[in-house]
């Protein structure tokens, strides 16, 4: 179809290619692959993919991705141990929707339940919260983004006769700390509770964090009740996407009929894309388990090198363990500026996440070194 945009709408779409090409080689301070390459499934952006409904129940229409959909759920379950014969999930807009899903069925399941969470858990958690009218209580966290379990043990205390919905984070905003669920559980056990529902916003790091040794408890076997990943972070997509995985019989609460479409309504979105299920199912079958381990063994490489680098430059810095994430002493505002960090507080971070690579952080540190506040 001949292009029908006026010139000032072409220069206007020119003007904003150069400035994200321009901008791109500085993205170092949000968690986002950037290594990607679809241009494979170029072809299929001429379609409408609509997977409306339950991922594993066609709608009536045929203009959808679902048997990919389905492959991608599978794989997730298999790699977060998902009971074989009780699993269910589907391919979200991104983190925020998944902890939503999974904020949704805890309250379904346990109506008077009280939300526990950490003042470093992602937004989306009193977001979702609020959201859902659910009471909450927030934890402390510890200096390296862990929950505080001793603040944990003695709140969740106060409720022990209370159903207890737990959000452990898998990958905290800023430092990428990770919850442990095998403590989190112990304590609900010290105190007999049995009304309990522990989801996992793994949204940055669940992953890459199960192929890592020693073992971080954090999926089914470990006992979480859901998990939620993001497409765009590790695995990489230039539209935001993730996946929640969880129980069938725990979707099995809030499903509804769709007549209208022909599958049921067991989503929060309803209508949902389908060309992000057929991306991840892409990077799936091209890297498979071998390369998304090679992946993260890299990435953390360059973490570990970044922050050597930056030991030698005498720039304060710190990481947590088999993470992307190296925390730094904020720079000065240009240098945030121009290399994009989140920063909150005296802090900033850069995330080492496949497609960063060394010559941008050699560059990034001689930025450092330069600064008039280098010493």
């Amino acid at each position: 179809m001949k292009s029908r945009l006026d010139k000032h709408s072409r220069d206007t779409l020119r003007s904003f290619h150069a400035q994200i090409d321009a901008d791109s080689p500085f993205f170092i301070g949000f968690p986002g692959s950037v290594d990607f390459d679809y241009s494979e499934l170029t072809p299929f952006f001429r379609y409408l993919l609509n997977n409306v409904g339950d991922p594993y129940e066609d709608p009536l229409h045929t203009n959808h991705s679902k048997h990919f959909e389905k492959e991608v759920i599978n794989f997730f379950a298999d790699m977060f141990r998902a009971p074989k014969n009780d699993r269910w999930g589907y391919v979200t807009n991104g983190g925020t929707e998944g902890n939503l899903y999974a904020l949704y069925l805890a309250r379904a399941l346990h109506p008077k339940g009280v939300v526990y969470y950490t003042t470093s858990a992602h937004y989306s958690i009193p977001k979702n919260v609020q959201i859902l009218a659910m009471e909450s209580v927030v934890v402390e966290s510890q200096p390296n983004g862990e929950m505080d379990y001793k603040d944990f043990r003695k709140k969740v205390s106060r409720n022990r006769k209370r159903p207890a919905i737990i959000v452990a984070t898998i990958g905290t905003t800023m430092t990428e700390a990770k919850d442990s669920v095998y403590i989190i559980r112990k304590i609900l056990g010290d105190y007999s509770m049995q009304d309990v529902f522990v989801h996992c916003d793994a949204a940055l790091a669940g992953v890459y964090t199960e192929y890592m040794l020693p073992h971080h408890p954090f999926d089914f076997a470990d006992g979480a009740d859901s998990i939620s990943i993001s497409g765009h972070k590790f695995i990489g997509s230039p539209m935001a996407c993730g996946v929640v995985i969880t129980r069938k019989s725990y979707r099995d609460r809030v499903v509804r009929d769709s007549l209208y479409v022909g599958s049921p309504d067991s989503t929060i979105s309803g209508s949902r894309n389908g060309h992000t299920p057929l991306m991840l199912w892409y990077t799936i079958k091209k890297l498979g388990v071998d390369g998304l381990y090679s992946r993260a063994l890299k990435s953390m490489e360059l973490a570990r090198y970044l922050h050597t680098e930056l030991q030698y430059i005498g720039w304060t810095s710190w990481k947590n363990e088999n993470s992307f994430t190296v925390v730094i002493k904020k720079p000065p505002d240009a240098i945030v500026h121009k290399w994009q960090l989140a920063t909150y507080g005296e802090w900033s971070h850069i995330v080492c996440m496949p497609g960063v690579t060394q010559g941008q952080l050699d560059k990034f540190v001689d930025d450092l070194k330069r600064s008039k506040h280098y010493k």
